[in-house]
C-alpha cells in the first residue's frame, strides 16, 4: 500500500532472509569473520548462536554467497528434525549425489567415498545445519562421527551448527562432551543496539529505493527499539506497521504514535 506513496522500488521490511538487505552490524561482522576463519583454517566444528529473528539465516546465506564456488562444495540443512539415515541422505543430496545407499552403514561409506573424491579434486566441503538446537542426540552423534572422516592431513568435512540459545544447553549435556571438545570456533550474535538499529533501518530504506521519505523521529526509533529488544525480524514487523500508520495519515514522518500503534497491533496478534 505505502510502496508507491513513498516511492520504493520494493518493500523495505520484508522478513524473508534476503542477503541483499543484510546489515552488517559490528556483531554480524564479527560472526561472519568467525565463520570464514573457521572454514578457511579448517577448524572442524563451528557454532553460531543467536535469538530467533536476529539474522542467522540471512548471515548464513551471505556467508555461502561469499564462499568461492570454484573451491567449495556446500550442503545446507534447514530441517534438522530427521533420523540419522535421513540426515546422511539429506547431506549427500545437497552435495548433488543422486544414487544413494539404503542402510546407514552404507551411507556413511558412500559419504566417505564422495568426500575423499572431492578432496582429491581440490574441493573443500562445508556442511551447515540450521536450527541445530532441534537435532536429536542420535543425529548429533552421527554428525560428530562424520567429523572423524579425515585424511592424514585434513578433515574431510567442515561443520557449522547454527541455532537458538537453547543450542548451548543441548551441547552442554554430559553425553555430548566429545562433540563439545571439538568445537574450536564459537560465536553468539547479540541484538542490535539503538545506534545500530537506526543504521539498520536507514540501510533497508535506502536499498528499497528511498529518496528521503519517510523519516523516523527519535521517539519513534526509541519506541521500536524498546519493543523489539533489537531483534531485526521484530524491527522489520514494527517498521512495516508504523510506516503503514504514517501512510494512512499521508505523512512523510513516522512518529512516536505510529510506532506505538505498531507495537499495540503486534501485541494484539501475539496474544
Amino acid at each position: 500500500m505505502y510502496q508507491s506513496f513513498y516511492g520504493f522500488k520494493e518493500m523495505p521490511f520484508n522478513i524473508t532472509p534476503d542477503p541483499k538487505f543484510l546489515y552488517l552490524s559490528p556483531t554480524h561482522q564479527e560472526a561472519l569473520q568467525h565463520l570464514k576463519y573457521g572454514v578457511v583454517e579448517k577448524k572442524g566444528f563451528i557454532v553460531l548462536v543467536g535469538e530467533v529473528g536476529c539474522g542467522k539465516t540471512t548471515l548464513c546465506r551471505r556467508f555461502l554467497n561469499e564462499l568461492d564456488s570454484a573451491h567449495f562444495d556446500t550442503a545446507l540443512i534447514l530441517n534438522p528434525r530427521v533420523t540419522e539415515t535421513q540426515m546422511l541422505k539429506a547431506i549427500l543430496t545437497e552435495l548433488g549425489e543422486t544414487k544413494l545407499a539404503r542402510s546407514q552403514v552404507d551411507l556413511v561409506a558412500q559419504m566417505n567415498r564422495v568426500l575423499l573424491e572431492r578432496i582429491e579434486r581440490g574441493r573443500d566441503i562445508v556442511l551447515i545445519i540450521d536450527e541445530a538446537q532441534n537435532l536429536s542426540f542420535e543425529v548429533l552423534e552421527q554428525v560428530r562421527l562424520l567429523s572423524n572422516l579425515e585424511t592424514d592431513k585434513q578433515k574431510l568435512l567442515q561443520i557449522v551448527l547454527m541455532g537458538q540459545p537453547e543450542l548451548k544447553d543441548v551441547l552442554a549435556q554430559e553425553e555430548l562432551r566429545q562433540l563439545r571438545q571439538r568445537i574450536l570456533v564459537h560465536y553468539e550474535l547479540n541484538p542490535l543496539t539503538l545506534h545500530d538499529m537506526q543504521h539498520y533501518i536507514q540501510h533497508r530504506l535506502t536499498l528499497a529505493g528511498s529518496i528521503g521519505r519517510p523519516t523516523f523521529t527519535a521517539w519513534a526509533l526509541k519506541a521500536i527499539h524498546r519493543a523489539s529488544k533489537g531483534i531485526p525480524r521484530v524491527v522489520n514487523n514494527l517498521c512495516d506497521k508504523a510506516m503503514l500508520s504514517a501512510y494512512i495519515r499521508e505523512s512523510d514522518e513516522v512518529n512516536y504514535w505510529d510506532a506505538r500503534r505498531a507495537v499495540k497491533d503486534m501485541k494484539n496478534l501475539t496474544e
